[in-house]
């Protein structure tokens, strides 16, 4: 007997789950998910990363096996766990990940197309697979997100055992001594998608900056998007949703904050698409007249006191040991890290980017070198933003509240490694350079005209539906 197999990989959900429900349509399912040794060997891989992942499968499995059809777990190369199965049809979600899940992805198709299996990818959020221009890319995003949400399939044949998910350490994973803000699976990401927009949100677009009002304030979604224990759509149409019911009795700001989380959805697939686009941006600079600039001028002391947050900065300190305990900082400290290391330290890029991934349990690939290229001033189409630590602890916490939190009373503290003005003046004048040359110029056309943002989708109304099992109610 062969099957119909769903292959999940970023998509840890049942709840709008397209491949699933096509799949139950047509036969037997088997739900698999592979844990690949080359994903625990990456250089971006991280143990915490497994710890999140590993809770939602579990969670997952419970809900598979309450249809009729528990997960189906594998260790081993892709390619080589499916030659083991009696595969009827695949169906999966489209990846835009790193380089080697594209390339594993590549080895798939070509084993379905070489063995006559047929394989169905559909879109995961509003990533454009083989986008020809980003000129009617916003409509398509606007379009992708008012489709209905689908219901998990009522029913699925038991058709295989299902098997035990391993351990960490089973899997030879070394330990994960982090204390994680965010543990992985569905319900976490449903309650915490309700907290937001019933309580938390309301003050977002004003509170989203500083470190001490980020952590209730975000919503704190990002790793349940990256994971897939969320879909985008879901997560616009809860947004809408939510909106749609404000009346003159709620508080003022709900209207913007609630809006200003939406556009951000908008511009989360937005730099996903760069990396679906053109997925050398992970190693190289986006435009090339930038190489070199940076890596005759690597400073392994200052890289390794980044990372440990001995920077004599008490903010950029703070942000990054928060962020090695907890795996998560808000965004606008995230862009001050990278700028910090980028323009203060000049260090390339490439290697804190690595560091960073490693360290963000919400770690979404496309998102992350995207930013990291843009924060770094190497995509030649964007302003720089080369943030002061000094005017940020000033903006941002003022009170000192969170630099206590991280660093105590800073007695003993180390002085700054590197002069604040010193060194953004240098930078200033190395990227100056660079930029005024004519082949940097015709390079950023290009890389504008491949990747720039366009006018912005209207928001539109969404369909209305009854609740599901999983959806929340606002």
């Amino acid at each position: 007997m062969s099957y119909q197999v769903v292959w999940f990989k970023r998509d840890l959900r049942i709840e709008d789950h397209r491949p699933l429900v096509e799949a139950a349509r047509r036969g037997r399912v088997l739900p698999l998910y592979i844990i690949e040794p080359e994903w625990l060997a990456s250089p971006d891989f991280d143990p915490s990363h497994f710890t999140f992942v590993r809770a939602s499968l579990l969670e997952l499995d419970e809900q598979l096996k309450r249809l009729g059809q528990g997960l189906v777990v594998r260790v081993g190369e892709a390619v080589e766990v499916l030659r083991q199965l009696p595969v009827a049809h695949l169906w999966a979600h489209e990846e835009s990940g790193n380089w080697v899940t594209y390339q594993r992805d590549r080895r798939v198709r070509k084993w379905a197309k070489e063995t006559n299996t047929p394989m169905t990818e559909y879109p995961a959020n509003g990533v454009v697979r083989r986008l020809k221009s980003r000129d009617a890319w916003s409509r398509n995003w606007g379009e992708r997100m008012a489709e209905p949400i689908l219901d998990p399939p009522s029913l699925l044949t038991p058709s295989i055992a299902p098997t035990q998910i391993p351990t960490a350490k089973e899997l030879g994973i070394s330990h994960d001594n982090r204390d994680l803000a965010q543990p992985g699976g569905i319900r976490e990401a449903f309650e915490t998608l309700d907290s937001f927009l019933s309580a938390r949100g309301v003050r977002y677009h004003m509170e989203m900056s500083s470190p001490v009002t980020a952590e209730s304030s975000c919503s704190r979604l990002s790793p349940y998007l990256a994971y897939g224990n969320l879909s985008t759509r879901h997560v616009v149409q809860a947004t809408r949703r939510r909106v749609a019911t404000l009346n003159k009795f709620d508080s003022p700001t709900w209207k913007r904050a609630l809006r200003a989380f939406d556009a951000r959805l908008h511009w989360r697939c937005h730099f996903m698409q760069k990396m679906e686009d053109d997925p050398r941006i992970e190693f190289e600079n986006l435009v090339r007249a930038y190489d070199g600039m940076r890596e005759p001028h690597w400073n392994e002391e200052w890289f390794e006191a980044w990372k440990a947050g001995r920077t004599g900065y008490p903010l950029i300190d703070a942000c990054m040991r928060m962020l090695n305990q907890t795996g998560w900082i808000n965004f606008r400290m995230r862009a001050m890290l990278v700028s910090f290391a980028s323009y203060h330290l000049w260090l390339h890029w490439p290697k804190p980017a690595l560091h960073l991934a490693r360290l963000f349990v919400d770690y979404e690939p496309g998102i992350h070198y995207s930013q990291f290229q843009m924060q770094s001033g190497t995509t030649g189409i964007n302003t720089l933003r080369m943030y002061s630590p000094i005017k940020q602890q000033a903006d941002q916490d003022p009170d000192g509240v969170f630099v206590k939190e991280w660093l105590g009373d800073l007695q003993g503290y180390p002085p700054p490694i590197v002069d604040h003005k010193e060194a953004i003046a240098l930078a200033r004048a190395r990227i100056g350079a660079v930029r005024k040359q004519t082949g940097t110029r015709e390079e950023a056309r290009t890389v504008l005209k491949k990747h720039g943002s366009r006018k912005k989708a209207p928001a539109k109304k969404v369909p209305a539906k009854k609740q599901s099992r999983q959806q929340m109610l606002f």
